[in-house]
Formats: structure tokens, C-alpha cells, sequence
């Protein structure tokens, strides 16, 4: 089991429990996800840390002074 901290804008769009598919993208140096139709964004991964799951389920939604984050467990 692998999770992945994710920053959201906004709450209200997601709840624990929901399974959202991943999208890849690619940065010269390293990779970085967005969850579901951009309901969040990763922060920057290398080559060795790449994610191999398609889709994630969220386990947690917490709100700090920095914003909303999104930990989100993959099957890895």
C-alpha cells in the first residue's frame, strides 16, 4: 500500500472513500499527478518514486494553515 499527499484548493469535492483515477505528467527532471479531473495536484516525483497505479482511493482530507490536502492510497 503506497499513499500520496495531495494539495486541493477547495474543499467540498471529495470525500474519504472515493476512488478517482490518476493522471501522469511529465516534467523534464520528474513527474508529477493530478487526482481525478484536477481536483488535485502532487508535488514533484523522480524517476524512482513514479506512481504505477491508474486510480487511488482517498483515505484522508485534512485542512492546515497551508491549504487543503488529499492523502490518497494506491495498490502498490
Amino acid at each position: 500500500m503506497r499513499q500520496m499527499e495531495f494539495k486541493m484548493e477547495r474543499t467540498g469535492l471529495l470525500k474519504e472513500g472515493d476512488v478517482l483515477p490518476v493522471t501522469e505528467g511529465k516534467l523534464p527532471d520528474s513527474y508529477y499527478y493530478t487526482l481525478g479531473n484536477a481536483f488535485a495536484m502532487s508535488a514533484n516525483y523522480k524517476f524512482r518514486e513514479r506512481l504505477k497505479s491508474a486510480e487511488g482511493t482517498v483515505a484522508e482530507i485534512k485542512e492546515t494553515p497551508k491549504g487543503f490536502f488529499v492523502t490518497v492510497e494506491f495498490d502498490e
